[in-house]
Order: structure tokens, then C-alpha cells, then sequence
């Protein structure tokens, strides 16, 4: 079985992008519609298929035949399950080049990022971008949730399907980097700075 499972779809819950990190990343790509989009990990559908509607070129892929059934009833021909008994995409996608990656709210749910980190890298064929959001994670933040004996509550080690991984920039920015990729963006979102709810990066690979 893949080394990356699970990522998209949790728990059987529909999953979509926070308005605090959907603005930041429609900067990103703004004015670049030109680009080949997969946004890994899907869900329901609803991040592609706003960008869709937008007029992005933007496909989805994710494990649960259940989220992405949701996400057919917009646009039928830009959704497919993956196999995680694979590491190969939909074969429905394999002819198309990725410009550009998007993985919202995934990686910190994986048990092994740096296998999903080289499938993204292996599904580029060469140049490409990705843009990663996940749970911001450092020394401040941290603090103040053990000054407020907030962890039990922020952790939720009984929630199942739940956060198993607790990115900070640093680590975030390593893990990308030794797999071949340049960090060249960087923003926290939600809450006052340094307390982010969340982060952006993006990276890319020549």
C-alpha cells in the first residue's frame, strides 16, 4: 500500500478550504490560469471546482469514492479516486503536465509526508510548484497553548483521522528541501501573527 494514506477526505466529513487560507492562495495563482492545476487530496470537490468556476484548469484526486462522487456533481470529467495501492494518478490524468500542486489541510495528517512530498515531485515530470497549507505550528503558539493547559483539547489524540503530524516553518521547510525543492513563499493565516491557525508555503522544483 502507498506509503502516504490517507490524505483528503476524513472520517467521512467533507472537507473544504477556510476562507483565511483560500484568499492567500488564489494570490498565488492569480493571473496564471494558463497553468495545469491538482489539487491532491481533494475531498468534496470544493476548492477545484471553485477554482473551475473561475477559470482555472483544475483537477482532483482523492481516496474517498465518496468525497469525490461529491465533487463530480459540478464538473464530472475533472474528479477520480486515487489508489493508494499505487503511486501512480488516476490513469485518467497520466497524460496531463502539472504546472502546479495544491495540498490544503493534508500533510499533517500523514503518516509518512516525505513519500507524499515525492509523488507530488514524481507527478511534475519535470519543473513544477506546490503549495501546501497546514496547521501552523511554533514556539509562541506553543507556549501559550501549554500556559493555557490547552494541548489535550488542541491535540485530540481521541479524534479519529485526526492530526498526527505538527508542522512548524522549519520543519516544514526541510522536509521540502531535502526532497529537491526551493521554499519561496511563506504566510501564516488566521489569528495575529505568530499565533497563525494555519501556513502557506510554496515551493518549487526546476
Amino acid at each position: 500500500m502507498s506509503k502516504y494514506k490517507d490524505y483528503g477526505y476524513l472520517n467521512g466529513e467533507p472537507r473544504h478550504t477556510f476562507s483565511y487560507i483560500q484568499e492567500p492562495l488564489l494570490a498565488l495563482l492569480k493571473e496564471r490560469k494558463d497553468r495545469v492545476i491538482l489539487d491532491l487530496g481533494c475531498g468534496n470537490g470544493y476548492l477545484a471546482n471553485e477554482l473551475i468556476t473561475m477559470g482555472y484548469n483544475a483537477y482532483g484526486t482523492d481516496a474517498s469514492p465518496k468525497g469525490i462522487a461529491i465533487a463530480k456533481k459540478s464538473n464530472p470529467d475533472r474528479f477520480f479516486v486515487q489508489d493508494l495501492l499505487t503511486d501512480e494518478l488516476p490513469a485518467e490524468l497520466q497524460g496531463l503536465t502539472f504546472n502546479t500542486i495544491v495540498a490544503t489541510e493534508v500533510i499533517e495528517h500523514l503518516y509518512d509526508p516525505q513519500g507524499f512530498v515525492d509523488f507530488c515531485k514524481k507527478t511534475f515530470k519535470g519543473k513544477g510548484e506546490l503549495i501546501i497549507s497546514t496547521p501552523y505550528h511554533g514556539y509562541l503558539k506553543n507556549l501559550l497553548l501549554s500556559i493555557l493547559n490547552k494541548w489535550d483539547a488542541h491535540f485530540g489524540p481521541i479524534w479519529y483521522g485526526g492530526h498526527i503530524k505538527f508542522w512548524s516553518k522549519n520543519t516544514l521547510t526541510q522536509l521540502l528541501t531535502e526532497a529537491g525543492f526551493k521554499v519561496t513563499y511563506f504566510k501564516g493565516c488566521g489569528r495575529v501573527p505568530y499565533f497563525w491557525k494555519s501556513m502557506i508555503v510554496k515551493a518549487e522544483i526546476e
